[in-house]
């Protein structure tokens, strides 16, 4: 087994001990000892890896929002209106928790914790105001401030996705969504319009 394979081995080991514990006691009275014991690996090799249970956490959150990130980057470039590049992350999320329930049960759910409550509220607030530069205020001089926006609008995710999760679980991803948007994309075209699509006609 090559080095990198036996390094990837042993951080899967460690993150899916940590993520069965979450599931069984929550995370914040987890100790490394209990992550370790049920990895069966040595301490030693857990701090070679990870200073704390925190970064072992933050290291698996990474995961996903580097594939979040992606996706956006992939919306922001596509030919469509507006209304259909911004958000662009929204669709994979649902997507992600439908085929990964237990996980996202567990991540969003009370026995998470806040930190995790507040690493997933700041990454889905990172992408939305990444979204949000692309635009512009309707009005320059009485305009919303950005991040009471950003804000708004990671905590209505947050919110709908727990919801899902909790109370509509036969609604599909895509449906999940679709009425996130219905009411996300309204309020961002209400405050900001975009700002590419404003200098194609000014051209014109």
């Amino acid at each position: 087994m090559t080095e990198d394979r036996r390094i990837a081995r042993t951080h899967r080991l460690l993150q899916e001990a940590l993520i069965s514990l979450m599931g069984e006691r929550g995370y914040d009275i987890l100790t490394v000892q209990d992550i370790i014991d049920r990895a069966d690996v040595g301490r030693s090799t857990f701090y070679a890896h990870f200073k704390d249970k925190e970064d072992l956490l933050m290291a698996s959150l990474d995961l996903l929002q580097q594939d979040l990130t992606q996706r956006q980057r992939k919306a922001h470039t596509s030919s469509g209106p507006p209304e259909q590049r911004v958000l662009g992350f929204s669709l994979f999320m649902f997507e992600h928790t439908e085929e990964n329930l237990a996980l996202f049960k567990i991540f969003a759910g009370p026995q998470s914790g806040v930190l995790i409550q507040k690493h997933f509220h700041l990454m889905v607030a990172t992408l939305i105001r990444s979204d949000i530069k692309m635009l512009r205020p309707r009005s320059p001089d009485e305009g919303t401030p950005t991040e009471a926006v950003v804000q708004y609008l990671a905590g209505a995710f947050l919110a709908l996705l727990r919801w899902w999760l909790e109370k509509r679980p036969r609604m599909t991803a895509l449906e999940a969504d679709a009425l996130f948007r219905t009411m996300a994309v309204p309020t961002i075209a209400g405050i900001y319009v975009d700002s590419s699509a404003r200098a194609s006609r000014r051209k014109g």
